[in-house]
Parts: structure tokens; C-alpha cells; sequence
């Protein structure tokens, strides 16, 4: 199943049209799971941060004991060639993926000759800047790296964010905010989250449990550039609680202003606004 229309895939070193076959039953990554993935966006005519994704994914694969294929700058080329086949204006979500193909006697170690490779290409609109999110608790936690491989954008991490997002859905709020090993505040189910406080910016400190976005990196970058106090630190549910704004952060939305947490409430807020039109301004002067 795809999640957007107008499908084009580079495979086996060409382009092709629609959402073409690309992995065998066999694959190690079919059936153990050693698939990495990456996600960046063209909208407005821009690509911001795209050599960044493409360079995530090839830490990614390292992460999971593949062997990456194709390095960050030629990645980049290959993604534009695929870009200009849309008609201008397209806004197109980028996910190059790496996986799997030959394991070692056991099955489970993969083996670094051979490295399944492909980029999805995929039309999906940006959300709108006044499209909202709630956010309601889960019994689900953010692994540790000792448990799973948090320092990758993997595949298999996946399922446990669809629990978090299943249980939070079956009582009534669109995303899940989600604990850390501790119970400290990590992320949320699918994005990095801030909350605004009297004037500043704060956001959990990256601790090994989560990715900590390219986005969300951008966004402290250009809040900093226009003196705003921006803390990277511990964080517990009851500051967001408390928080007079909350959003999130992530490639697919780029900002998502959350109106509630649980019992708390919050408005679309000036700050939200501001660091939208922060990153768009960026985004849209850089030329990416």
C-alpha cells in the first residue's frame, strides 16, 4: 500500500514509472527486518536539507550492519533527475531505502556484498499551516539503543510506533506523546516535539532513545539566528502540561501546531507561527 499518488522509482540503476517490485522474498531485509529508510520533501520548487537525508541513511544502513551503495552526493543526483520528471509546482516526498540481501550461515548477520537500494518518489501534499494535531498518552516507550537500533531510521522500529498511535487513536487523540526509558518526555509517534514556555523554546535533549531530526535541528538553528532562547533539556509530561505551546517537528509537516495534550489545552500560538514562517523563509531564500 502507498501513501501517495504519482509513484516513481529508481531501481537497479534507472528510473521507472509507478511503484515498481524491488525486494524478493528471500531478501534478508524481507524477512529479518534490516531495512533503513530516509525521508526528505520537495515543495515550492525547493529540497531543503536533502544532502543531510542522504546522508542520514547511509549512517542508517552502517547502523544496522549494511553496506551503503551509493554515497550522499550522488544520491542527490539521482533524486533531481528523479524530481524533474513532476510538473513544476509537485510537492514530492523523497525516501531512499537501503536493505538487506544475503545473510551469514545463521541467517541473521547480513552480509556486505550485496546491498539492496532504491528511491521512492511519491506526490503527497504539505499539510496546511492551520492543520492541528492532539496529542494523548501511550503505555509504549522509546527503546534504548541496548534494545534496538534507536541511532537508525529503521524499519523495524516502526511497529512500536504503530502501537503508540493505535492506543492513542482508540481514545480519542490523533498522536501519541511518548516517554523515554525514565519516563521523561522523548517524542512523539511520529515526530519531534517542542513546547513554548513565557518566550522559549524547549525540546527533550537527545538521549539515544529518539532520531534527532533534521528538522528539528533546523528549526533551533533559525530560532537561535533571531536571539530566541531555544533549551535542549529534560523534560516531563507535566511541562508539557504546562507548556502555553506545543508542536511538532518533522520532515513530512515540517510544523504541526498540537492543540491539546491530554486535559490540557493550547492555542495555535505566535510562536508556532513565527518558526513556520522561519523555516519557509529559509527554506525558500537558500534555493535548496
Amino acid at each position: 500500500m502507498t501513501t501517495g499518488t504519482n509513484i516513481r522509482t529508481y531501481f537497479d540503476g534507472t528510473w521507472h514509472e509507478g511503484d515498481v517490485p524491488v525486494i524478493r522474498a528471500a531478501d534478508h531485509g524481507a524477512w529479518l527486518g534490516t531495512t533503513v529508510f530516509d525521508g526528505a520533501r520537495l515543495f515550492e520548487g525547493v529540497t531543503p536539507d536533502l544532502e543531510a537525508h542522504c546522508a542520514r541513511i547511509n549512517r542508517s544502513a552502517r547502523a544496522l550492519m549494511l553496506t551503503p551503495t551509493v554515497a550522499a552526493e550522488k544520491m542527490v543526483e539521482i533524486v533531481k533527475e528523479g524530481l524533474a520528471r513532476y510538473p513544476k509546482g509537485t510537492p514530492v516526498y523523497i525516501r531512499p531505502m537501503y536493505w538487506g540481501i544475503n545473510g551469514d550461515e545463521t541467517g541473521i548477520v547480513p552480509l556486505p556484498e550485496a546491498t539492496g537500494f532504491a528511491i521512492c518518489l511519491e506526490e503527497i501534499p504539505m499539510a496546511p499551516a492551520e492543520k492541528t494535531t492532539t496529542l494523548g498518552l501511550t503505555s509504549f516507550r522509546r527503546p534504548v539503543l541496548a534494545d534496538n537500533v534507536v541511532n537508525a531510521k529503521a524499519g523495524c522500529l516502526y511497529p512500536n510506533n504503530a502501537r503508540m498511535l493505535a492506543e492513542a487513536r482508540a481514545r480519542g487523540f490523533a498522536n501519541a506523546l511518548v516517554a523515554d526509558a525514565v519516563g521523561n518526555v522523548a517524542e512523539s509517534a511520529t515526530a519531534n516535539v517542542f513546547i513554548v514556555k513565557d518566550g522559549e523554546v524547549f525540546t527533550p535533549i537527545a538521549n539515544g532513545c529518539f532520531l534527532s531530526g533534521i528538522t528539528r535541528a533546523r528549526h533551533i538553528s533559525n530560532l537561535r539566528a533571531e536571539g530566541v532562547p531555544v533549551h535542549e533539556t529534560v523534560l516531563s509530561f507535566d511541562d508539557v502540561r504546562a507548556a502555553d505551546e506545543v508542536f511538532l517537528s518533522g520532515n513530512m509537516s515540517k510544523v504541526t501546531p498540537v492543540t491539546a495534550f491530554e486535559e490540557a489545552r493550547y492555542q495555535h500560538g505566535p510562536m508556532t507561527r513565527r518558526i513556520r514562517e522561519m523555516y519557509w523563509d529559509w527554506a525558500l531564500s537558500a534555493g535548496a
